[in-house]
């Protein structure tokens, strides 16, 4: 699967004070689609270095205001990933040597030759993706190895880890929001599991579509004879889940009349069957979920204020997955190993512009879609590379739109060349002077785009 849609492109850093070597070698590596800065004195470099992150620098070992061994000194002190490549004159090969001992990755030798400082650069940056995807790997691993059934690396993510972390050991209760199908019954699931009732039950209800008099039932159980049908006693939810922890989904749905028998349990800690008149003590820990704003729907009056504040003693708000499109790839590796085993699939990947999509689409459905939409196209598929035909016909609409909607940069290119030619008339030296580019690369370009 290629993720490289989601990569942003690589920036690289020039330090040199002979500004023509600076522009040589600007212009090559911005072929290979790098973002590159220029800088005539190391002063000037190592202030932007703190400002903003580069993958590479390139830095002449003869400086006005530096040596370039003292910038790659500090480079390497202050920014280990960060990797330099040297230039060096001839006469300085020994001191060459020498940064690559501190930690340089090569050195190029003056007059500078580009294909070999592109090639260069290509396997420096090379290096520095690996080392960030190793580190990626292994914070996704860290992060799984603790919530296993969570998937995200993104900061809000993280965040969101730190909470279950801190409020699973406890044995407070916990407020989850989130919209639907952000994953907050996984989160619920989470703490139960990192806290010190592991071993004991996990109960989940879905407050949602049900009457007070099946609430009642399915949450405190009933007494033998309690209502017509009622052919033995049964055992609720919250007494099936003493010791362990009753997850309530869609907790704004409940009845008003059921938030005051569920108030009078947390407060107490014993319920009573339908029909029952014994009160049973049950240490169960509360768990809630909402994708309503509660805050909200206490000030509407359709929540009780006081069951609000017990429910909310922690609160953890899920993002949406618009807003964590980072771990989309992730997700999607996860479901595609999840479902090519279930259905015994060889699907590969997507295809790039299947990425594209996705990481487009604003997902309503969150995960939940997301899953959903992966689930669909292995199963659909007859390929190893899921490409957007196979996905829903929403997605496929989105699909066809993008592509009409970004033209490739060589159209865009050759439009831009071609209104500047009419704007000059067609005089190729004075529209060379306009795009800032030598005459030869100007005819080079209009022969390649069919301008000529």
């Amino acid at each position: 699967m290629s993720g490289d849609n989601d990569k942003i492109s690589p920036r690289v850093a020039v330090i040199d004070d002979e500004a023509i070597v600076c522009r040589e070698i600007k212009r090559g590596l911005e072929k290979d689609h790098y973002v590159v800065e220029t800088f005539l004195q190391g002063e000037a470099a190592l202030d932007r270095l703190s400002q903003i992150p580069f993958d590479l620098v390139l830095c002449d070992l003869m400086l006005q205001d530096h040596s370039g061994l003292e910038v790659l000194k500090t480079i390497k002190t202050r920014y280990p990933q960060t990797e330099v490549i040297i230039i060096t004159g001839y006469s300085s090969i020994d001191t060459a040597i020498e940064a690559i001992q501190v930690g340089a990755f090569h050195y190029v030798t003056k007059p500078v030759k580009m294909n070999e400082i592109r090639a260069l650069a290509a396997r420096a940056i090379e290096k520095v993706c690996l080392v960030k995807e190793k580190e990626a790997l292994k914070k996704a691993l860290d992060s799984r190895s603790r919530h296993p059934t969570i998937i995200g690396q993104s900061p809000l993510m993280q965040e969101v880890f730190h909470l279950i972390d801190k409020v699973a050991p406890l044995l407070c209760n916990v407020l989850i929001h989130g919209e639907s199908g952000t994953g907050k019954e996984l989160v619920a699931r989470a703490i139960h599991l990192q806290g010190s009732r592991r071993n004991q039950p996990f109960m989940s209800f879905n407050c949602g579509g049900f009457t007070e008099e099946l609430i009642a039932n399915e949450l405190f159980g009933h007494e033998k004879g309690a209502f017509t049908g009622a052919a033995g006693t049964k055992i609720g939810l919250l007494e099936a889940a003493h010791m362990g922890t009753v997850f309530l989904d869609e907790i704004s749905a409940m009845p008003t009349s059921m938030q005051v028998k569920l108030l009078r349990f947390i407060q107490e800690r014993t319920l009573l069957r339908v029909g029952g008149v014994k009160p049973i003590h049950v240490d169960a820990r509360i768990i809630a979920a909402s994708n309503q704003d509660l805050a909200e729907a206490v000030t509407n009056k359709t929540f009780r204020e006081d069951l609000f504040y017990r429910l909310n003693v922690v609160c953890i708000t899920l993002p949406p997955l618009r807003d964590r499109k980072e771990d989309i790839p992730l997700l999607v590796r996860h479901f595609l190993a999840k479902y090519t085993q279930a259905f015994s699939k060889k699907v590969k990947g997507l295809a790039p512009n299947t990425m594209e999509v996705l990481l487009n689409y604003p997902f309503p459905g969150n995960v939940r879609e997301l899953e959903n939409i992966i689930e669909r196209a292995v199963a659909l598929t007859d390929e190893s590379i899921i490409s957007p035909h196979d996905l829903p016909p929403d997605l496929q609409r989105l699909a066809a739109t993008s592509s009409e909607d970004w033209p490739s940069l060589e159209k865009k290119e050759r439009e831009y060349i071609r209104q500047v030619l009419i704007k000059t008339n067609y005089q190729k030296g004075l529209a060379a002077q306009t795009l800032k580019i030598p005459r030869t690369t100007l005819w080079r370009k209009m022969k390649r785009l069919g301008l000529s």
